[in-house]
């Protein structure tokens, strides 16, 4: 599983969860991802399992990017502690997650968009937040409908 191999502060804040990814919202490395629609924690074990759902579905072919790493960790007190006392101990790791996140990638020559979108599937139900299959055709669609309308109102004949 992941976790960090040493952090400065053991133990932090649980923080807020505003906003939408403004990094690490576009594919970078493979031809297909899975990107997070809505916000949340995902832990360690979250991860790992999505990750062996894919391997196991793709017969361990093409390759697949983790683009999401659990470094926040989360603290918990033992059950029926009194109050006081301090804050408890870190117990796991979590990646914060913001709508638009892409958190895995895969790509290869024997990986087909129905291969891409079967272990992604799975991988999906491994994760407690809602996520969609993208590929990477479809965000050039979606910023070359923007461009040609901003090259138009820029363009001036004179």
């Amino acid at each position: 599983m992941l976790s960090p191999k040493r952090v400065k502060f053991r133990k932090q804040q649980r923080g807020r969860m505003r906003g939408v990814a403004t990094r690490g919202n576009t594919i970078a490395f493979g031809e297909f991802g899975l990107q997070a629609q809505e916000c949340g924690w995902i832990t360690s074990r979250q991860i790992e399992a999505s990750r062996r759902a894919m391997t196991r579905y793709v017969k361990r072919g093409g390759k697949i990017w983790i683009r999401i790493f659990p470094d926040k960790p989360v603290t918990m007190r033992a059950a029926e502690t009194r109050m006081g006392s301090g804050k408890g101990n870190p117990e796991f790791w979590v990646a914060v997650i913001k709508p638009g996140r892409i958190l895995f990638e895969m790509g290869g020559e024997e990986i087909t968009p129905e291969i891409a979108k079967e272990a992604m599937r799975l991988a999906q139900f491994k994760l407690p937040v809602k996520t969609k299959f993208i590929a990477l055709g479809d965000e050039e669609k979606k910023a070359g409908a923007k461009a040609p309308a901003a090259s138009k109102a820029v363009t001036v004949e004179s």
